[in-house]
């Protein structure tokens, strides 16, 4: 389970994150990524270490199903938060193959996504 202080909870930093961050796509997801760099370090991104956001639909399938993925994910962004600066936001929207992916597909593609969003986030595009 990820502390509170790692969770993006409102609707407004979930915006943030998906409109000023970039974003990279896998088979089973779409990560949208955004380090905080010029704005107030007291915002709530910048505070308590790397933010994940998760967005399972009901295209993934099931209540049983999103519920699992979720769980799965939310596992991975707490190995990924000690790896991550401090002022990073993430998103991870999950995608329908999400649902029938086991957890080392997962972290495997959420890692190769986060990569790309971070490196395009750093170069500005």
């Amino acid at each position: 389970m990820l502390p509170h202080n790692l969770k993006l909870v409102s609707s407004a930093e979930f915006s943030r994150v998906m409109k000023r961050g970039s974003k990279a796509g896998s088979r089973t997801m779409v990560v949208h990524a955004y380090h905080q760099q010029t704005e107030s370090q007291s915002s709530p991104v910048t505070t308590g270490g790397p933010r994940f956001g998760l967005v399972v639909s009901k295209a993934v399938g099931n209540a049983v199903v999103r519920h699992r993925t979720a769980r799965r994910l939310r596992h991975i962004a707490l190995r990924l938060s000690t790896e991550l600066p401090r002022g990073t936001a993430v998103v991870l929207r999950a995608l329908p193959p999400a649902g029938t992916a086991d957890s080392a597909q997962l972290e495997k593609d959420l890692r190769k996504a986060l990569a790309r969003a971070l490196k395009k986030d750093s170069s500005g595009g």
